[in-house]
């Protein structure tokens, strides 16, 4: 199976092709960004796509990030892996951002239960917790940062996403530390590319995962779209 992945939405900007025979990604290209994914990413795929000598026709399916992230930069991901899909005439598959950072250590089978915690600004983080073989302990939710650290009870941790960092920092001091700790601005494309082979498609749609309202708003004049955002 080929998989194109395509992920802006946190502080990245990259792309990736994943060959599922050959068990690893044949072209790649990540941008550390914090703004300026709509310029950067048609280019930067145009280049993967280059490096891996293959036409969009012969991906089998689109992966992209769902979120939760960056209202702007989950747009121009879902857009462009969904035009791309379009034009190929193959599916476009959604992958939560949560998700792609907990997959790298539950590949492991570890023992140790994965929090993995995205910074929501304001004193909260989007979170979820899976033991170490994935079975869900929490769903993901927007919460304060208080509510996350409860999942101590869990067990010592693995923290990962781009607020392990910040949960390390509150952790509780009657709680046994963290077991680690592993902060990155955006998920790895590679797990995104995996977990993109790996997803039904009828369960996985490309569609925004924002988890609250976002701050930003479209303009009242412009039309509502399948792409706006959805509140859980």
């Amino acid at each position: 199976m080929l998989i194109l992945a395509i992920d802006t939405a946190l502080d990245a900007c990259a792309a990736g092709v994943l060959d599922t025979d050959a068990g690893k990604l044949i072209a790649q290209e990540s941008l550390p960004m914090k703004r300026g994914h709509a310029e950067a990413l048609m280019p930067l795929i145009a280049r993967v796509m280059q490096q891996s000598g293959l036409p969009f026709s012969a991906f089998d399916r689109i992966a992209v990030t769902t979120g939760p992230g960056s209202f702007t930069g989950l747009r121009v991901g879902l857009s462009a892996a969904r035009g791309i899909a379009l034009a190929a005439g193959k599916p476009a598959v959604g992958v939560t951002t949560l998700t792609a950072y907990a997959a790298p250590v539950v590949s492991d089978h570890g023992e140790h239960p994965v929090i993995a915690a995205i910074d929501a600004r304001h004193g909260h983080v989007y979170f979820q917790v899976v033991g170490g073989d994935g079975t869900s302990l929490i769903s993901p939710q927007v919460a304060p940062i208080a509510e996350a650290l409860a999942a101590w009870r869990f067990g010592p941790p693995y923290l990962v996403g781009n607020a392990a960092t910040i949960l390390s920092q509150h952790w509780p001091a009657h709680a046994a530390p963290p077991f680690e700790v592993h902060a990155q601005v955006a998920p790895d494309i590679a797990w995104v590319a995996w977990l993109g082979a790996a997803v039904n498609p009828e369960s996985a749609p490309a569609r925004p995962c924002y988890l609250r309202a976002p701050d930003a708003k479209p303009s009242k004049d412009v039309p509502l779209t399948t792409t706006q955002p959805i509140a859980s």
